[in-house]
């Protein structure tokens, strides 16, 4: 019906017809990316394995991939998750150099997973979407592509765009006044120079997260001076080897790997693990059992919160030589998991020296010299080293204008609110790999992109068999999931009051929701993936009558029209479904 000079007047529906193609047939569709990390690699080889008749192209900002990996640099840089559950469970690596790999070894390992499943053609880098609109009409993204080494833009366009930037990437300098003030080096880690020599030098290591707690003892051997200044404390682990060898399944499997006092494995050890691959297999697996097991401390209230808490605050006691006034000012009296739980091989121990100085305070400005803290203390410097994290916020760095306008915009005024952290309401065909609440906190982030990307390729694999032309989750079902989040989240450590910022909630805020951590334990988020909740979406059709089983087609199925298929499958499958 439509309303017509003051009338209501009948309109003939678009009358249905029947598509003169079999079930089973696809549509050629285009896949653009953002991003060439591993959730990038991840995504193009999931497509590969699951879909045909399409095209992937993956913008990459940076010069080469590697995301993260190939940005952050700085001494002491190194991943806080065992390297044998930091790689693709596909790609897996028998030589690791230490347990917890140095950032230069991790990217390496990309670029060569990269080269070696000849991925590049697939890849352009330094190129850098800068704009994305949904176009109803054609069910498309129209985007706009910045050539980042000749300033050229260009249009693309994209039937599902898949959005792998990640959270750890957009660094950010300390809001703080007179950044512009201060006369020497003012580095952040994320952007570490080649030829900074700090050696001899009066130096400001600004901020104690995972960051700090790493190139700070980098640095403090060849300093002259060394400031530390942090608001608030963080629990510092204890070597997580030691822990697991006396609680954990893994003891005795790490009872039988050779490594020195820095965990470097021996040569022994990468031997044997690159000629007994059931050796290697029972170590990896291990090992991921143990990754997996660390959602209980978090649970507020819990007995292993209570016993893990009092383990670290001794073994923090004992790093800092007993020393009261060091334990006062760097022993927390929170509980484990407020803040970011971060491994500190040798941290602690460099806070004793005597050329470090521990300022707990915040900042008030930068000065030409130096900084000047709240107190109005001024620190003579000669350079300034800011472990001050990055935009955690999730607010998008493009515009994505999609059916309720720009996503950036949106999230500015309210909290990023996403459907089981990779779609959003009001954007369709739009995924993304660790969105809000994402277990980002739980372990590694490569087997967490493997899910997602499986996850992701269903769906367009859903859209493109069954003339599916735009699908979007329902603003119903992510406000109940939502719903869900917030209901839990109190259970446990991450929304705790008392632990100062924390990129867990809302770009580094005291107080307000939680938004980067998934609610529950990583086997938890696994399982939630496993199946595609279609009453959660919204969908049109491609045929013109809107009718939703157009793609039944002319009665035949592609199964059966396969000269080279097996037309009678069914006879060999098992009654088994998950």
């Amino acid at each position: 019906m439509t309303q017509l000079n003051g009338h209501t007047e009948a309109v003939d529906p678009v009358a249905y017809t029947v598509q003169e193609e079999p079930l089973g047939s696809t549509r050629h569709i285009r896949i653009v990316g953002i991003g060439a990390g591993a959730s990038g690699l991840n995504l193009i080889r999931t497509l590969r394995l699951n879909l045909s008749d399409y095209e992937v192209v993956i913008y990459e900002k940076n010069a080469d991939v590697g995301g993260t990996w190939l940005e952050n640099r700085y001494p002491g840089c190194r991943c806080d998750v065992p390297s044998h559950s930091y790689q693709f469970s596909w790609r897996q690596k028998k030589d690791w150099s230490n347990f917890f790999s140095e950032a230069e070894e991790i990217g390496e390992y990309l670029c060569r997973v990269c080269d070696e499943e000849g991925m590049r053609d697939s890849i352009k880098t330094s190129h850098q979407v800068v704009s994305a609109q949904w176009n109803e009409k054609d069910g498309q993204w129209e985007l706009a592509v910045r050539n980042v080494e000749t300033g050229e833009e260009f249009s693309d366009y994209a039937t599902f765009l898949v959005d792998g930037t990640g959270i750890l990437n957009n660094w950010r300098f300390p809001d703080v006044e007179g950044l512009d003030a201060f006369q020497g080096p003012l580095i952040h880690t994320a952007r570490w120079p080649k030829d900074f020599d700090h050696t001899g030098k009066t130096i400001a290591v600004i901020g104690n997260g995972s960051s700090g707690i790493q190139v700070l003892p980098a640095l403090q051997p060849g300093a002259e001076k060394l400031y530390h200044i942090f608001r608030t404390p963080t629990w510092v682990l204890p070597p997580r080897i030691q822990a697991w060898k006396v609680m954990g399944q893994a003891g005795e499997i790490l009872s039988k790997i050779q490594m020195d006092a820095q965990e470097n494995f021996s040569q022994e050890t990468i031997e044997k693990f690159q000629s007994d691959p059931e050796f290697y297999r029972e170590f990896v697996k291990k090992i991921e059992v143990e990754v997996n097991n660390a959602f209980p401390v978090v649970l507020a209230q819990s007995p292993v919160q209570a016993f893990a808490r009092a383990k670290v605050a001794e073994y923090m006691t004992l790093m800092l030589g007993g020393n009261q006034e060091l334990c006062k000012t760097l022993i927390p009296d929170f509980p484990l998991g407020c803040r970011r739980m971060t491994p500190g091989h040798g941290y602690l121990q460099a806070l004793t020296k005597p050329n470090v100085e521990i300022r707990r305070s915040g900042i008030k400005r930068f000065v030409a010299e130096g900084i000047e803290l709240d107190s109005g203390e001024i620190l003579k410097v000669d350079a300034i080293i800011c472990a001050t994290g990055f935009n955690t916020s999730f607010c998008p760095r493009l515009p994505i204008i999609g059916r309720d306008g720009n996503l950036q915009e949106r999230w500015k005024k309210e909290t990023p609110k996403a459907y089981m952290s990779c779609a959003v309401a009001g954007l369709p065909n739009y995924f993304m790999f660790l969105g809000p609440n994402a277990p980002i906190g739980h372990g590694s982030v490569f087997t967490l992109s493997e899910h997602i990307a499986k996850y992701i390729t269903a769906v367009i694999k859903k859209c493109q068999a069954e003339a599916v032309k735009a699908i979007v989750p329902s603003r119903a079902a992510v406000d109940d999931y939502f719903e869900h989040i917030t209901a839990f989240m109190p259970r446990t450590t991450w929304a705790a009051p008392g632990g100062g910022r924390s990129w867990f909630k809302g770009n580094g805020l005291e107080e307000g929701p939680v938004t980067a951590l998934h609610p529950g334990s990583r086997i938890h988020f696994f399982h939630m993936l496993e199946r595609f909740r279609g009453e959660d979406w919204e969908y049109t059709y491609l045929h013109a009558a809107g009718n939703r089983f157009g793609y039944l087609g002319n009665g035949f199925s592609t199964r059966e029209l396969d000269p080279s298929g097996d037309s009678t499958w069914y006879l060999d499958e098992e009654a088994v479904v998950r």
